[in-house]
């Protein structure tokens, strides 16, 4: 490993913090949001959520439709919770980043475990025009908690910024979706994407050090075998 590659993997372990503060701050503030959910009288609704359920709802139709229910389909169930993380973590294994396949998996999991806690402690009732099958407790959103989730895992896996764009948008699609289909109201989504990058970030803070030697590991195999191809 080079002097230069040495002082930049240094000048990133001591950059654990931000994630460590930025995560703990996310968390805090879905707990917080959950907590004024909870207290406010005769279970009312932010005028947020009901103006964005009216605005949202009066969208619904065919392609809206096929496009929310896919997203429902992606974000939750067999292909949210077990396809996406395992089929991603053996991709890893594959490319020889056994350390990002575990960050892949362990947020993944911390992330849903949180949501279900979460979701159990705040009770929040789902909106009534709900048109897809759910499980009790609107707040936080579970699907746009794991696309958050995902977003910044890969993000961090592949530190591109059209990568965190990308991540960034398919966030807000997810959450788009959950509000057309009536599943959530809209700060049931601000909490799921909260929660999501904050276990995402909080766990990053704690696989640093080994997911940047990995990657920079990797990097110069990469090197390595571009340099001595002909």
């Amino acid at each position: 490993m080079t002097s230069e590659t040495t002082e930049k993997f240094r000048a990133r372990r001591i950059a654990r913090r931000v994630p460590l503060i930025a995560g703990g701050t996310a968390v805090l503030m879905a707990a917080l949001l959950g907590i004024l959910l909870t207290v406010r009288s005769g279970a009312l609704q932010f005028e947020i959520d009901e103006e964005w359920a009216e605005e949202v709802l009066s969208l619904r139709g065919p392609v809206g439709d096929v496009f929310a229910y896919a997203m429902n389909a992606l974000g939750g169930g067999i292909i949210g919770v077990f396809v996406i993380p395992i089929g991603a973590a053996l991709l890893l294994l594959l490319l020889r980043r056994p350390w990002a396949a575990l960050f892949f998996i362990v947020a993944s999991a911390v992330s849903a475990g949180v949501v279900q806690l979460l979701k159990g402690v705040y009770a929040r009732p789902r909106p009534e025009d709900m048109i897809v099958i759910s499980d009790t407790g609107s707040f936080p959103s579970g699907h746009v908690a794991n696309a958050a989730t995902i977003a910044v895992v890969v993000g961090v896996i592949a530190p591109r910024l059209w990568v965190w764009v990308i991540g960034a948008v398919y966030t807000v699609l997810m959450a788009v979706s959950r509000t057309y289909l009536g599943a959530h109201w809209v700060t049931d989504t601000i909490g799921g994407a909260l929660v999501g990058a904050g276990v995402a970030l909080l766990l990053w803070a704690a696989f640093a050090y080994p997911l940047e030697r990995e990657r920079i590991a990797w990097h110069e195999r990469r090197e390595a075998v571009h340099s001595a191809s002909p």
